[in-house]
C-alpha cells in the first residue's frame, strides 16, 4: 500500500507542478498583453498628465517670481513692493500664493489642482484685460494664458474620450 500511495503522491505532485507552470505562463502572457493594450488606450491621459506637470513647473516659477517681487529680490528701489499701488500689491500676493498651491495640485494631477490652476489663468487674463493699470494690460500674457487654457481643455477632452462611459 505504501508503494501505491507514494506513486499516487508523485503523480499528483507532477500534475500540480504542470498545472502551476501552465497557470504562470498564462498569467505572464495576460500581463504582457494587458500592459500593451493599457498603454495604447491611455495615450491622451499620459499626455494630459505630462502637460499638467509642465504647467506645474511653470506655476512654481511664476509663484516664486511673485514672491521675489514681494520680498524685494526682483527690481530696484523704485520698483519695491512698498512703493507699488495697493491693487498691485494685492494682486502680487494673491498670485504668489495661488500659483504655488496650483503647482502642487497640478504636479499630483488632482482635480482640485486643475481647478486652482484654471482660476489663476482666468484671474491673470481678467487682471490684464479689465485692470490694465495693475500689471500693464499685456495682450501677449492674455494670449499665452488663453493658449494654455485651450491646450488643457483639448487634452482633457481627448483623455475623457479614451475612457469608457
Amino acid at each position: 500500500m505504501s508503494e501505491i500511495s507514494t506513486r499516487d503522491a508523485a503523480r499528483d505532485s507532477a500534475r500540480d507542478n504542470a498545472r502551476d507552470t501552465a497557470r504562470d505562463g498564462a498569467m505572464s502572457v495576460a500581463a504582457i498583453s494587458s500592459e500593451r493594450s493599457q498603454s495604447d488606450d491611455n495615450v491622451w491621459t499620459r499626455r494630459l498628465v505630462l502637460f499638467l506637470r509642465v504647467m506645474a513647473l511653470l506655476s512654481i516659477l511664476k509663484g516664486l517670481y511673485h514672491w521675489a517681487q514681494v520680498t524685494g529680490f526682483v527690481g530696484g528701489e523704485d520698483e519695491a513692493f512698498e512703493n507699488q499701488s495697493m491693487a498691485w500689491q494685492a494682486a502680487t500676493v494673491y498670485f504668489a500664493v495661488i500659483e504655488l498651491v496650483a503647482a502642487v495640485g497640478l504636479w499630483l494631477a488632482t482635480p482640485w489642482g486643475a481647478v486652482v490652476w484654471l482660476t489663476t489663468v482666468v484671474s491673470m487674463a481678467v487682471i490684464e484685460l479689465m485692470f490694465p493699470g495693475i500689471y500693464g494690460g499685456s495682450l501677449v500674457v492674455v494670449g499665452v494664458e488663453a493658449f494654455m487654457l485651450a491646450a488643457y481643455l483639448a487634452l482633457a477632452w481627448m483623455a475623457a474620450r479614451e475612457r469608457p462611459p
